[in-house]
C-alpha cells in the first residue's frame, strides 16, 4: 500500500545538486518526494570535455530527475551547459539558492537521507534561526554508534557538506577564493582552535591548497569560515545521510572501500536539545585523527615525529 501521504512534510526549501549519475540521484529524489518541500531548487553541472560519455549521461539524468517530480512545489532550475567543477557549481548553486531563500536544505545527488533527516532540519532550522553562535546542521554521523551526551545532537566545531542545512545569515560569511584570509592570519587562528600542532599543520596545508585551487572544492571553505568565526555545527548522534557515491564515477570520493560510504542510515523519532551549546572536542579529536583521511594519513606516517614535535612546538609557543 502507498502510504506516501502520511509521511512528513518538510516546511524548508530544498536545493538538490546532480550531475551525471541518475543512479544515485533518483534514490535521493525518492526520499525528496517523500517530504514533499513546497518549494524545490535543482541545479546541474555540464559535462566534462574529457569524458565521451559524459553529454549522454548528464542529460539522462537531468530528464529522469525532473520527470520523478511529480508532486505539486515550485520549481526552480539552474543548469550549467559547461563543466564548472565542483568548487565553481556548487558554490555557485548555493548562492543562487540564498538569493531567493532564507534558510534550506541542501542535497547532493549521492547523498541519501533519512526519512526523520528532514525533520531533524526544519526543527532546528527554527530553533537556531536568529541565533549566529550555530552556522550548519549537518544530516551525516561519521562516529558509528558513538554517542555524545545525552541529547539527539551535539556541537562540533567540524564541518560535514553531505546533506545540511543553514541560513544566508551563515552563508555570507563564506569566501570561496578564500581572499579574505593570508595564511598567516589562517595559521595563527587555527593554533587557537587545534591543541595538536600537527593537525593544526595539516588544516594548514588544506587552507593552502584550496586557497591556491590545488584542492577543487566547495566544502573546506565552509569549515573556515566557521572556524575563524567562532561558531559551532550540529551534528546528530544518529546518522541521518549516507554518502552513496564512492567509487569510480565519483569526483573526489572515489575509494569505494572508505570508511566513509554507505554508512547506515538511522532515524531520530524525538529530539532532544543538549543543555549546554560546547562543542564536543572528543568527538572532533577522534574525526580528525582516525576518520579524516587526509590528517589520519599524515598522523600516522608522522606519528613518532608527532609526539617529539608536540613537545617543541609547545615550548616555543610557551616562550613566545
Amino acid at each position: 500500500m502507498d502510504t506516501t501521504e502520511h509521511q512528513y512534510q518538510t516546511s524548508s526549501p530544498i536545493l538538490f545538486i546532480i550531475f551525471n549519475r541518475h543512479d544515485t540521484a533518483l534514490q535521493v529524489l525518492a526520499k525528496i518526494r517523500k517530504a514533499k518541500p513546497e518549494r524545490l531548487y535543482i541545479v546541474a553541472d555540464g559535462p566534462r570535455d574529457n569524458r565521451a560519455d559524459e553529454v549522454e549521461r548528464c542529460a539522462e539524468t537531468k530528464v529522469k530527475v525532473l520527470a520523478g517530480i511529480d508532486w505539486h512545489c515550485e520549481l526552480r532550475t539552474l543548469f550549467y551547459e559547461e563543466n564548472m567543477g565542483p568548487k565553481m557549481a556548487i558554490s555557485t548553486a548555493i548562492n543562487w539558492f540564498f538569493e531567493h531563500e532564507p534558510e534550506g536544505i541542501i542535497l547532493e545527488h549521492d547523498c541519501l537521507p533519512a526519512d526523520s533527516f528532514f525533520k531533524f532540519c526544519d526543527t532546528l532550522l527554527e530553533k537556531y534561526r536568529f541565533d549566529e553562535r550555530v552556522w550548519l546542521i549537518s544530516g551525516s554521523n561519521l562516529l558509528k554508534g558513538r554517542s555524545w551526551n545525552n541529547a539527539t545532537y551535539y556541537f562540533s566545531q567540524l564541518t560535514n557538506g553531505w546533506g545540511f542545512a543553514t541560513w544566508r545569515r551563515s552563508w555570507v560569511q563564506y569566501d570561496r577564493d578564500l581572499t579574505s584570509y593570508t595564511e598567516q592570519e589562517a595559521e595563527q587562528q587555527l593554533k587557537k582552535i587545534f591543541t595538536d600542532p600537527f593537525i593544526v599543520y595539516c588544516w594548514l596545508d588544506i587552507f593552502k591548497k584550496t586557497k591556491s585551487g590545488e584542492i577543487n572544492t566547495w566544502d573546506y571553505q565552509a569549515g573556515f569560515a566557521h572556524f575563524f568565526n567562532n561558531c559551532v555545527n550540529v551534528v546528530p548522534n544518529k546518522n541521518l545521510v549516507s554518502n552513496i557515491g564512492f567509487g569510480q564515477l565519483a569526483e573526489n570520493t572515489m575509494d569505494a572501500n572508505s570508511v566513509f560510504s554507505n554508512i547506515p542510515l538511522e532515524e531520530i523519532t524525538d529530539i532532544v536539545h543538549p543543555k549546554f551549546m560546547v562543542p564536543e572536542k572528543e568527538a572532533d579529536h577522534l574525526i580528525l585523527t582516525r576518520e579524516f583521511k587526509p590528517i589520519f594519513d599524515y598522523l600516522k606516517k608522522h606519528n613518532s615525529l608527532r609526539r617529539r614535535f608536540k613537545r617543541w612546538f609547545w615550548a616555543i609557543v610557551r616562550v613566545k
